[in-house]
């Protein structure tokens, strides 16, 4: 999962999904909200949904894609379990557009 968001255009993509929240969003949406081509989101949501972090479904013509909220809490709390206790964890880098 942590791999599957590391990629910068992957997590936009699932920070977009996740801000839809249960409606999801058909990819031409995601597409023209993140100005990322189409072929290069299917990619990126290939690979989300390979990780777990996002599902999709049939809705009409289009497939809908939406975050998966059950993972991405499977995964905060695996984080805050096993990386944020005990002594604290040095930064080396901060991302200014989160």
């Amino acid at each position: 999962s942590l791999l599957a968001l590391a990629q910068v255009q992957r997590l936009r993509v699932f920070r977009a999904l996740v801000v839809a929240g249960a409606e999801g969003l058909a990819p031409g949406v995601i597409a023209g909200q993140l100005g990322v081509a189409p072929s290069a989101l299917s990619f990126h949501l290939k690979e989300l949904t390979h990780a777990g972090m996002v599902s999709s479904e049939p809705r009409g013509r289009n497939l809908v894609y939406r975050a998966n909220f059950d993972q991405m809490n499977a995964l905060l709390g695996y984080l805050t379990e096993h990386c944020c206790q005990g002594e604290a964890c040095a930064v080396e880098a901060v991302c200014a557009s989160c």
